[in-house]
């Protein structure tokens, strides 16, 4: 299978998922550094730590040919988070996941930004199944994961932590 390299763009009615760019690295790192919203992603990072996950996150566009996407509102071109289809070594599958900066929760951008992604995987990748992994204690997210009309399989360790697999089939005829 060959994949481009080079981050593709996807436009939602209000959002622009796009590449990565340095100039993304003060905004990530906060969002980052923000307790709540690393509450169920392992913990806060410092900026050297968020600097690393923004290049990983960069990196597996270049090794693997897709991946999380940075994300921008189009009104303002306030950037928002990370969403997108990544697939890392030793993952249960291409997985659909989603951070967003506490100021854009509630407003349906994760929903958004995810469905797109996940339409975006079954146009571009040669995948059965998209899943997502999902802390058992992240409301708001298995609420996101179960309005793309995913469904909760059982658990998975990655990096030390159980979570919840939440997954969708391809439909018939894509």
């Amino acid at each position: 299978m060959s994949y481009s390299a080079a981050p593709t763009r996807v436009e939602t009615p209000r959002l622009l998922l796009r590449e990565w760019r340095e100039s993304d690295a003060e905004a990530h790192a906060a969002m980052c550094a923000d307790p709540d919203v690393m509450r169920y992603l392992g913990g806060t990072l410092d900026a050297a730590g968020s600097w690393r996950r923004m290049a990983e996150h960069a990196g597996h566009w270049t090794l693997r040919g897709f991946g999380k996407w940075a994300v921008e509102r189009r009104d303002t071109g306030e950037w928002i988070g990370r969403v997108g289809p990544w697939n890392p070594p030793d993952w249960p599958g291409v997985e659909v996941g989603w951070t967003l900066v506490r100021s854009a929760w509630g407003q349906g951008y994760a929903f958004e930004a995810a469905a797109a992604s996940v339409q975006w995987a079954w146009a571009n990748l040669e995948c059965e199944r998209i899943v997502s992994l999902i802390d058992p204690g992240n409301a708001a997210s298995i609420r996101v994961a179960e309005r793309l009309g995913m469904r909760a399989l059982p658990t998975a360790e990655t990096t030390g932590t159980e979570l919840t697999v939440f997954a969708i089939d391809r439909p018939a005829g894509m």
